[in-house]
């Protein structure tokens, strides 16, 4: 009789993102790997995971997993998947891979995940269904709402602050005590000087905001 106790992580949306998900999942020590995606029954496997269902599936299934994750980039659409999720009584827990340095004085929200060289640094607050990307570095008592999405190689300088479902793009730079709205984007590459609206896109360094076409 085998020893080997199964403790199942499911990950809905099968994409080059949740690759990454399920092996971080691995190396926190679960054993067997779900991927659930709306393409299914076309889709059946991605790499050596098997698709087991869609959405619809996945919700029919929440207590079959020890955790569930949203492997999903468009902001907005991650955190109405977690919604879902969570009223239906999901386990959603946040993931961290082992060289990530996630300081014992941080927190992290449900369903939130830490690539891996990603830095957290003291008193910083992650919400719920974030992404803290490969090699970011988020500084000390920064607080990031729910949903953020903050790109490989970007850094985020001391007590900044981003509201909901904004994106951070790749090796984008944050000045200290910046407030960043919901729904913006800061272009890859940019560096952030100044406050930064909701919904507002801005480029460049410094990064200003593009006007919208008439």
């Amino acid at each position: 009789m085998s020893n080997i106790t199964v403790v199942s992580c499911a990950i809905l949306g099968a994409s080059g993102h949740g690759k990454v998900i399920a092996e971080i999942a691995e190396l926190n020590g679960f054993t067997e790997i779900h991927f659930y995606d709306d393409r299914w029954p076309e889709l059946a496997r991605i790499e050596h995971w098997p698709v087991s269902g869609n959405s619809d599936t996945l919700i029919k299934r929440v207590h079959n997993y020890a955790n569930i994750v949203v492997a999903i980039g468009h902001n907005v659409t991650r955190m109405n998947k977690y919604r879902t999720l969570f009223e239906q009584g999901a386990c959603c827990l946040p993931l961290v891979h082992p060289s990530a340095v996630v300081s014992r004085y941080a927190k992290l929200g449900y369903g939130t995940v830490v690539m891996a060289g990603a830095v957290v640094n003291p008193f910083s607050c992650i919400g719920k269904g974030c992404i803290i990307n490969t090699a970011a570095t988020v500084d000390h008592e920064c607080m990031i709402a729910d949903g953020v999405h903050v790109s490989p190689g970007a850094h985020l300088a001391g007590a900044v602050e981003v509201a909901e479902a904004t994106w951070l793009g790749i090796g984008c730079h944050i000045k200290q005590l910046i407030k960043i709205g919901s729904n913006a984007v800061v272009a890859a590459g940019s560096t952030v000087i100044n406050d930064v609206l909701d919904n507002q896109t801005v480029v460049g360094v410094p990064a200003k905001p593009i006007c919208p076409k008439e």
